[in-house]
């Protein structure tokens, strides 16, 4: 899921969680995928699309995967091919 909306393999996640790299790093060096924008609806209380801060919005398309994944909506959805 996190390579899918950031372009990143697990030996760059490996490399930027051993090197503590902060969100907004993370997310500058993020090749995010095009289909991230058809990621919709609310997380704590905010509606994702109308995020207008593009940092936060990347975090919180973020939120959002993980929180369909948590509610058992199956991968295939979530990563809106």
């Amino acid at each position: 899921m996190i390579e899918w909306l950031t372009g990143f393999g697990p030996a760059a996640l490996k490399d930027h969680l051993a090197a503590g790299t902060t969100f907004e790093d993370f997310f500058a060096e993020a090749q995010i995928n095009p289909q991230a924008s058809s990621i919709t609806g609310v997380i704590c209380g905010v509606r994702v699309e109308d995020i207008e801060d593009p940092l936060m919005q990347k975090i919180r398309y973020l939120d959002k995967l993980v929180d369909e994944l948590a509610k058992g909506k199956p991968m295939a959805k979530i990563l809106r091919p």
